[in-house]
């Protein structure tokens, strides 16, 4: 004969809740709805017999009876019965309100905390359960200021109460430190803006027209000051070599402005890349060149550097501005072996300008 069988989780859940349907276990009477069972309806009117403060205190009291066994959704139950009950002594319906919202404090439920501190404090403006409990719902909603003038407000009457001391401490403490990150983020972007600013200048002075891709850019390299200039004035661009004739290009991630052209070359064509089949580009042998927002065409001697090339770009007095254009952050340059394929590639871009 085989012994009793262990419940699965389910079938213990219904036997749980089946209980619900019994008067004696009730959670709450319900008064809603005709009552068919007269058990029921001997304790319902049981539950609201007496004066207000006796039902509301009844209530309260089987609010606290749940509130320790951590059923708070049954105590809010409870405590919201009490209150509707509306007693007469203010100090019942304190505590009811402060009651319910320690439930909903557990719950999470920081704007009902607020409401029913709120209350409570109108009717006793020394209440520190009130303030306590407000105080803890502003810290989680990290609305510190507010937590720690709820504590200081607690303590001129009641300096001595160690709950609210630490919630003050532990809101001073988030406060200090929520302070310092936004100090330091302001201070960041401060001087994000002053370098922007400077940069920005600096593109003038240089009569650079910047060009940002509509769809943000994809260049890792950003112009910037060289560090190793200490008089700040010295600027670093990207700039993009490109060769036409065979439909390739080069980028040098870091150009210091007073460097000559010619450097460049001389380290870029030295061994000869793969596509130069027919040996042409060699430093000496290269032509480059410069195109302006006005479709100027520069020709850029090897000594130049892209500081003389700026100045080069401007536009003559009288004439609307001139220079450079700085496209996905990166300076362009057209670079050409000297002679038939230079000539031709001058016409056609004259051609078609």
């Amino acid at each position: 004969m085989s012994g009793p069988q262990p419940l699965t989780s389910d079938d213990l859940q219904a036997k749980l809740d089946s209980f619900d349907s019994i008067p004696l276990f009730m959670r709450s009477l319900p008064d809603d709805h005709p009552v068919e069972n007269s058990t029921l309806a001997a304790l319902q009117s049981l539950a609201h017999e007496g004066t207000p403060d006796e039902i509301a205190e009844n209530f309260k009291e089987q609010g606290n009876d749940y509130f320790k066994g951590e059923r708070y959704r049954d105590a809010i139950g409870f405590y919201t019965q009490g209150i509707d009950a509306k007693p007469d002594n203010s100090s019942l319906l304190e505590a009811l309100l402060c009651n319910r919202a320690a439930c909903n404090l557990a719950l999470k439920n920081y704007g009902s905390v607020l409401r029913d501190c709120s209350k409570a404090l109108s009717l006793n403006p020394k209440s520190s359960k009130a303030y306590y409990r407000s105080a803890m719902a502003l810290v989680a909603l990290d609305r510190l200021e507010e937590a720690i003038d709820c504590c200081t407000r607690c303590l001129e009457f009641d300096k001595d109460n160690k709950g609210v001391l630490g919630v003050l401490e532990h809101a001073a403490k988030s406060k200090a430190t929520k302070d310092k990150v936004d100090l330091e983020r302001k201070e960041k972007l401060r001087q994000e803006l002053l370098a922007k600013a400077k940069l920005d200048n600096a593109f003038k002075e240089r009569n650079i027209f910047v060009l940002p891709k509509a769809d943000g850019s994809q260049n890792p390299y950003v112009p910037r000051f060289d560090p190793e200039d200490f008089s700040g004035n010295t600027l670093i661009f990207p700039v993009f070599f490109l060769y036409p004739q065979y439909a390739t290009s080069d980028v040098i991630p870091g150009y210091v402005e007073d460097t000559p052209f010619f450097t460049h070359l001389e380290i870029m064509f030295n061994p000869a890349p793969e596509w130069d089949t027919k040996r042409q580009y060699k430093a000496e042998n290269l032509v480059v060149y410069a195109i302006t927002r006005r479709k100027r065409l520069l020709k850029v001697g090897k000594k130049m550097s892209l500081r003389n090339v700026f100045n080069a770009s401007k536009g003559k007095e009288g004439d609307p501005p001139d220079g450079l254009e700085l496209k996905d952050n990166c300076l362009t340059f057209v670079v050409l072996p000297k002679g038939e394929v230079d000539i031709k590639w001058v016409e056609e871009f004259k051609a078609t300008r």
